[in-house]
């Protein structure tokens, strides 16, 4: 696995120009970029500005090696200090047909949690046995189409789901797998929107109401039902390492009494994922070793504690693999300056192709990726081009002198961007290429205007 390095070529460092730019800021992008002796940004290999001219803008550009690095990291760093452990990537932070088979090269299974998720699982050929089902409303279809497929678990979130899916096995002959979703309790001090574990949630089966008991009562009792574990998840990003290591606690206590009361034989658990990623300089995330050291330690002490063998441990990472592995890219338009108030320049995306900072207030850096280093900067707003006043991408960023034409890159880009966009305005969903030791091979064509409307009468 390649270690982690910024390249900086030619004599973009010379004169009185701002390193710290590159310093505080390159580093976000994904593992491969550097900055040539023409001042110009390089993502594996390939120039940024040669991206645009050839394949448009907005455009979504993703480096194989940061993802196959990631892959690999998780694996590693779980699998050097823990017997036996799955990684599981969430589909949810991206899925598209040609990343399904690069984590099927990489060995990684798949957290879904849609029948469209299984959908593009099932048309690369992804080994189902390797695919766990999540969600808070499965239907009926959607579970049966799992169990066709032979899924290898279902993750029951409520009671509704426990009966249904007792029943669709039994219709179907099968005996399913199965982990409950707890929610232990445990705040992990992100984003109200992505805070999923405590008893306010409309995920899990609270274990404070009881509620987990009677999950665990229930699923033992279900006749096509088979319970192997429980799962965690907390939210997401989350930044701090203690919320994993109480959540576990939390866990694997309530296991202890199940184990106790219902019988319950623990051969899996999950800590689920909500592993942070680096989206600003003045915000590092933990590395993965300092996850895995967390999470395994918390499970280690816990099964020593009630006498526990130690189960398999299945993670799910799904920004952490995606996240600094993905580029946007956007032209400059329009420019507007109120004195004394704000400067707003606008691109030629926003909220369509990254809602996220309209609903999370999730925060940005960006880079002018034909002239990273500049002796001039300003303060400016960087704004997209819907009919939304809150389609603002980052607010008061230091940058070169921006004109229409220039590229803006925004780092850290790969995680949830492209499967919330929309076609707000009716705006075409940008283009998605991955690049490869100087290589590019487009992901998702950028669509039409036919494709909006073909679907319609």
């Amino acid at each position: 696995m390649a270690a982690t390095s910024v390249l900086i070529e030619g004599s973009a460092f010379s004169g009185p120009s701002r390193p710290e730019l590159l310093s505080d800021r390159l580093p976000i992008f994904p593992e491969t970029s550097r900055v040539d002796s023409t001042n110009q940004l390089v993502i594996g290999g390939v120039n940024a500005v040669d991206l645009v001219t050839e394949y448009g803008t907005p455009l979504y550009v993703f480096d194989d090696e940061t993802l196959r690095n990631q892959c690999r990291r998780f694996k590693e760093e779980f699998g050097v200090i823990y017997p036996e452990v799955r990684v599981s990537y969430a589909c949810k932070a991206l899925m598209l047909k040609p990343l399904a088979r690069l984590l099927a090269q990489e060995g990684m299974g798949l957290d879904v949690v849609s029948a469209g998720e299984m959908a593009v699982a099932r048309a690369v050929g992804y080994p189902p046995k390797g695919v766990y089902f999540h969600g808070n409303n499965k239907g009926p279809e959607e579970l049966a189409l799992g169990l066709e497929w032979n899924i290898g678990c279902v993750v029951v979130d409520n009671f509704h789901e426990l009966q249904l899916l007792n029943v669709i096995a039994g219709e179907k002959g099968k005996i399913q797998d199965v982990l409950l979703r707890i929610s232990p309790g445990v705040d992990p001090h992100t984003h109200s929107h992505t805070t999923t574990g405590i008893l306010d949630s409309k995920f899990g089966f609270a274990v404070a109401n009881g509620q987990a008991e009677e999950a665990v009562r229930k699923a033992q009792a279900a006749p096509n039902l088979q319970l192997i574990g429980i799962h965690v998840h907390l939210g997401s990003p989350i930044f701090e390492l203690e919320p994993f290591a109480g959540g576990i606690r939390v866990a694997m206590d309530f296991a202890m009494e199940m184990r106790k009361r219902h019988g319950l034989e623990l051969r899996e658990f999950s800590p689920g994922g909500g592993f942070a990623i680096q989206y600003t300089s003045s915000r590092p995330a933990p590395p993965v070793s300092a996850y895995a050291k967390t999470i395994v330690d918390a499970l280690r002490r816990a099964c020593d504690q009630h006498g526990f063998e130690l189960p398999c441990l299945v993670v799910e990472p799904g920004r952490a693999i995606v996240g600094r592995a993905g580029v946007a890219l956007y032209s400059v338009g329009a420019r507007k300056d109120i004195p004394g108030v704000r400067t707003y320049v606008s691109v030629d995306g926003g909220m369509g192709d990254n809602i996220r900072p309209a609903i999370y207030d999730a925060s940005y850096e960006a880079l002018v990726a034909g002239r990273v280093n500049s002796e001039e900067l300003e303060t400016v707003t960087i704004a997209g081009k819907y009919c939304e006043s809150g389609d603002l991408l980052i607010k008061n960023i230091d940058l070169p002198p921006l004109v229409a034409g220039d590229v803006v890159a925004i780092p850290a880009s790969g995680a949830y961007c492209i499967p919330m966009g929309s076609n707000y305005n009716s705006a075409p969903k940008p283009a998605v290429v991955l690049v490869k030791q100087g290589e590019t091979t487009v992901w998702r064509r950028r669509e039409t205007f036919a494709d909006i409307m073909q679907t319609e009468a």
